[in-house]
């Protein structure tokens, strides 16, 4: 049995029968609680001076404290309350037994990683072992390689913790959640500027990101293709589609952090960096529904899709022209009035109809408010559908998308399903099903400055060092892509490596095909990138540098031997060693 006991340092906890620690620990975390009657607390002297080590009143009554472990003479005399989780076990007897959970078999047996476990375990016990798992993820605020919404206002959060149980597709049951995202897709289609009154529904639908947006726009693309091709008895059986290779996979924002032997690695995953470039949605979408994906290179100092190469690879079997606002590389809008008018041109000369499909994920929510007098959306004639992600720039949580056509007629009517599902008929055009309604409930103008403003001091702050190169434009999405001046001495690789330890997540990758050689790094500025961030961030590459330049430093000094080399100098100096020694005496060394 044990007693506590305050001294004047602090509580001390004696043991009256001997034991092991092993058994102290056992005794204390699983004993039943105690109830003891307190014992009435002694009057001070009014005029007791606070002591300058109590933060509260120590004439004060202490709070009444929820732990049963702790006697009541260690809870009248401690001020400082700590709180543990419990967790609620049963013995062989079926005996219910509250414990801490650090100090209860679970954290210090291994549970299976792949399997379902044999025995269950309490709720405390598993919330604790996963979160602390977790606790080894990295911070997302701190994560500058992402374009997804990283921070929401906590009324946003309580609008999605009150959606989190509603099925989307039960549209019968939660009407008020289909009249929203009807809503928000008109909201988009006006702001793009789609040419329907005010009294006309838009066309579109809310997805689970852009990569399904893009599957379900090159579907309509494709198959418009094919009716077309049919109805003229030509073949049917080639398309294609055009795009830059200046884009990467949405997964694949998160980017690399070293570099080795034209790899890049991602995580757990290795991926050759002369496939970094690709768009894998595209990719996806080319492989799986048959469409040849033909990609317009890239070359050093120009990291976007040219127009006019791209309207020369344009033939009878293109089903549209991608092109992308807001390169992932380098932020970079395409020129897509360019590819307008000289698709327009190619198209009056060939009799074709090839149309364009504009790739808005990161810049749909950022040209309409800071460059609004950009032409690349619906006014452009050619352009029948426009993709966007809520999660990037539409300050919203990873999990929402969307697709808007120009017109009815731009989305085919044998792709649109008719569910009779829960007692009413459901007009469906989806590759997913069951999802949440969260991310349909959730002053664009100020925070697109406020972002942009930001990435114009980090910008001028790089580019002040005297290392770097700034390869972004001024323009754009806002963030800030640059490469080393010199990297002779270290890569970009080794400076994103350094910057984990200030906590930076600052992803580092080379170009595209036909632009291999170049490497850069790139910070992403999104609504929760402050300026004192932004000016913490110059610090950090600053001190990073500093350290980089010291540690080349000493890479000047004798070259690293190989393994071979070593072995190869120990045993040369043991033999003239030994050679040596016979010489001067007949004893074996």
């Amino acid at each position: 049995m044990f007693t506590a006991r305050r001294t004047d340092r602090g509580p001390r906890v004696q043991c009256r029968n001997p034991c092991s620690l092993d058994q102290a620990y056992e005794r204390m975390a699983c004993a039943p609680a105690r109830t003891m009657a307190p014992r009435p607390r002694r009057a001070h002297a009014p005029h007791r001076p606070r002591h300058p080590f109590y933060k509260t009143d120590p004439l004060a009554a202490p709070a009444p404290s929820s732990n049963p472990l702790r006697s009541p003479s260690s809870r009248r005399n401690s001020h400082a309350t700590v709180k543990m989780a419990l967790s609620t076990a049963k013995t062989n007897t079926g005996e219910s037994l509250h414990c801490s959970t650090f100090a209860s078999r679970y954290v210090r047996t291994a549970l299976p990683r792949f399997k379902i476990p044999e025995q269950s375990i309490p709720k405390e016990a598993a919330y604790q072992i996963i979160n602390d798992e977790l606790m080894l993820d990295g911070n997302p605020r701190l994560n500058l390689a992402s374009f997804v919404t990283t921070w929401m206002e906590p009324e946003c959060d309580k609008l999605i913790q009150a959606s989190i149980n509603k099925n989307y597709v039960d549209m019968d049951e939660y009407p008020v959640t289909t009249e929203l995202q009807n809503r928000c897709v008109n909201m988009i289609a006006h702001l793009f500027n789609a040419p329907i009154g005010d009294d006309e529904t838009a066309v579109g639908v809310g997805t689970v990101g852009s990569s399904e947006a893009i599957m379900l726009a090159g579907l309509a693309f494709k198959r418009k293709w094919q009716n077309k091709m049919k109805a003229a008895g030509k073949p049917f059986d080639k398309p294609n589609i055009v795009t830059g290779a200046n884009v990467q996979k949405e997964d694949r924002d998160r980017c690399c952090v070293s570099h080795e032997q034209n790899e890049v690695a991602i995580g757990w995953l290795v991926l050759d960096s002369s496939r970094v470039g690709t768009q894998v949605c595209w990719e996806k979408f080319a492989r799986y529904f048959e469409v040849e994906l033909k990609e317009v290179k890239l070359r050093e100092g120009y990291y976007v899709m040219d127009p006019e190469k791209a309207a020369e690879m344009v033939d009878e079997n293109t089903i549209c022209v991608a092109a992308i606002l807001g390169s992932t590389l380098n932020g970079e809008f395409e020129d897509v009035k360019m590819l307008n008018d000289l698709l327009v041109a190619k198209n009056a000369e060939t009799g074709w109809d090839t149309p364009i499909h504009v790739d808005a994920a990161s810049g749909g929510f950022i040209a309409p408010f800071i460059y609004p007098e950009l032409e690349w959306d619906f006014r452009l004639p050619l352009v029948k559908s426009i993709n966007v992600s809520g999660h990037k720039y539409g300050l919203v949580y990873a999990g929402v998308g969307w697709v808007i056509w120009r017109s009815k007629e731009d989305l085919p009517d044998e792709l649109i399903f008719h569910i009779n599902y829960l007692g009413a008929d459901q007009p469906t055009f989806t590759l997913n099903f069951s999802k949440g309604t969260h991310s349909l409930t959730s002053g664009y103008k100020d925070v697109m400055q406020n972002c942009r403003d930001n990435a114009t001091v980090l910008r001028e702050g790089i580019g002040s060092m005297g290392y770097f190169d700034v390869v972004s434009k001024d323009s754009g999405v806002p963030l800030v892509a640059f490469s080393l001046k010199d990297s002779s001495k270290y890569t970009v690789f080794e400076v994103a490596e350094s910057l984990r330890r200030f906590g930076w997540i600052v992803p580092a990758y080379t170009m595209p095909a036909d632009a291999e050689h170049v490497a850069v790094m790139r910070v992403v500025i999104r609504e929760d990138f402050s300026r004192s961030l932004a000016e913490r961030l110059i610090a950090d590459l600053g001190k990073t540098m500093a350290d980089m330049d010291a540690h080349a430093g000493k890479k000047d000094h004798p070259a690293k031997k190989s393994v071979h080399d070593i072995e190869k100098e120990v045993t040369t100096f043991w033999r003239r060693l030994v050679a040596n020694n016979k010489k001067k005496s007949s004893m074996v060394c």
